[in-house]
């Protein structure tokens, strides 16, 4: 790949993959340079299988890449990034979900978190640079949670507001401010390359 030319943007999403109307598909169709993880087939709720499947997909890029995260897909980058070496420019991390304490209805339990390897959630710093977008009523996660893992993983913490999970439940939809933080990952990964799109 062209030194110039701008980072593959890999979108990771959460448990429920492809959703229509939400901002990660949303921000695939207007970033040319875009990939995503496809849903699972089989083994849908194994945290195992969500971060070979991101390692797979990562395997194909050839060049920089800067991941966008969303719910549980925060924590699928957090864990492929306790067992695998590559280069990242950059992540950003929105919204990570507390697998720690009991979820809402309709989503997984504790003990099936625990059986399909989601916990202990991965405390150990990240080794490249990253943004977390935190709401501040997420029903996924408290913010004092959120923020001690952007402690944790050395992320830059960013209070995006009362946005609930930043999924449609919540009114996103389009959600502008992923591109000035995929941009922001751009810059400090390549202060003089293009941006991300």
């Amino acid at each position: 790949m062209n030194a110039s030319s701008p980072p593959t943007i890999l979108i990771v999403p959460g448990l429920r993959d492809h959703v229509d109307d939400h901002w990660q598909t949303l921000l695939a169709r207007k970033l040319r340079n875009s990939r995503v993880v496809p849903p699972l087939e089989h083994d849908k709720l194994s945290c195992a299988a969500r971060v070979a499947a991101l390692d797979e997909v990562l395997a194909g890029i050839d060049g920089p890449v800067v991941l966008v995260s969303h719910s549980a897909g925060v924590m699928i980058t957090v864990h492929w990034a306790q067992q695998h070496r590559r280069e990242i420019k950059g992540a950003l991390l929105a919204a990570p979900p507390d697998f720690e304490s009991p979820l809402p209805p309709g989503y997984p339990t504790i003990d099936a978190l625990r059986r399909h390897g989601w916990l202990p959630a991965p405390r150990t710093r990240l080794p490249f640079p990253s943004i977390l977008a935190a709401s501040t009523n997420d029903p996924l996660a408290r913010i004092e949670v959120v923020t001690r893992l952007a402690t944790d993983w050395g992320s830059r913490l960013v209070d995006v507001g009362a946005v609930g999970h930043l999924n449609p439940a919540s009114g996103y939809g389009e959600w502008p401010r992923a591109v000035e933080f995929i941009d922001e990952l751009c810059r400090v990964a390549a202060p003089e390359g293009p941006l991300c799109r």
